[in-house]
């Protein structure tokens, strides 16, 4: 019998996994796929701004507030496993001791593919931050003498998704995933996130937008796959393959 497949998410905020790859990360589940999603911080500090207007708010019950939306999220989306570092947020900092324990993850999981961020926000550094730590970790996990007797990493495509202001980012997307069939667990996952609830429709919207970009990049109306949502990534490595 084969191992199951895995795939990890490392999320720098509680809500990032959500809007941006929820709809994959369903999908890969139903498939069959372990997806595991990796949250450096709870996004208290920076991300919690409907949470910090309520009376008497404290940094401890707005992570708890967060945890429990991330929770219910991830529930949603069929995650196999919710790891939560509590790094810290605005700034999201990376000592050598962070990253080994993002290292440890990704060994642990050994992933088919992983996802995280842009590899550039002048909006919000955590999260170009987290792509670089991404990239030094998935590179350290790979060395054959860190932790000599652990499993090593292969070399997993890291796909980057979609950031908030794409065309200020830099990000070009090389692929997209169709999410109709997921569509509504990723929809009750964006309304778990009631912190943010400004931003509900907006990832709908984009949603709708990376659909006609699916559709037109599967061959339009010369029968091109129909498709009604749909998620972008960028991929970071060249791919191997047989057949295109």
């Amino acid at each position: 019998m084969s191992a199951q497949k895995t795939a990890l998410v490392i999320s720098a905020h509680a809500a990032d996994f959500v809007w941006r790859c929820g709809g994959a990360i369903a999908l890969h589940a139903e498939k069959g796929y372990a997806v595991t999603v990796l949250c450096l911080s709870f996004g208290e500090r920076g991300e919690s701004a409907k949470l910090w207007k309520q009376d008497g708010m404290t940094l401890q019950r707005v992570k708890d507030e967060r945890r429990k939306e991330a929770e219910e999220a991830a529930s949603a989306l069929g995650v196999h496993d919710l790891v939560c570092l509590d790094l810290g947020d605005y700034p999201l900092e990376f000592s050598r001791d962070n990253k080994m324990k993002i290292v440890d993850v990704i060994r642990k999981v050994q992933p088919a593919f992983m996802l995280s961020h842009s590899r550039y926000d002048p909006y919000n550094t955590d999260h170009m931050n987290t792509t670089q730590a991404v990239l030094e970790c998935r590179m350290i996990a790979q060395a054959w003498g860190h932790n000599p007797g652990e499993k090593v990493l292969g070399a997993p495509q890291l796909y980057l998704f979609e950031p908030h202001q794409t065309e200020q980012m830099g990000w070009k997307p090389d692929t997209f995933l169709d999410i109709t069939p997921v569509w509504e667990k990723k929809r009750a996952a964006i309304e778990a996130m009631q912190g943010q609830e400004h931003l509900w429709e907006y990832y709908t919207r984009v949603a709708i937008n990376r659909a006609n970009h699916f559709k037109r990049n599967s061959g339009g109306q010369s029968g091109g796959r129909d498709c009604r949502y749909a998620e972008g990534f960028e991929s970071v490595f060249p791919r191997t393959v047989d057949e295109l």
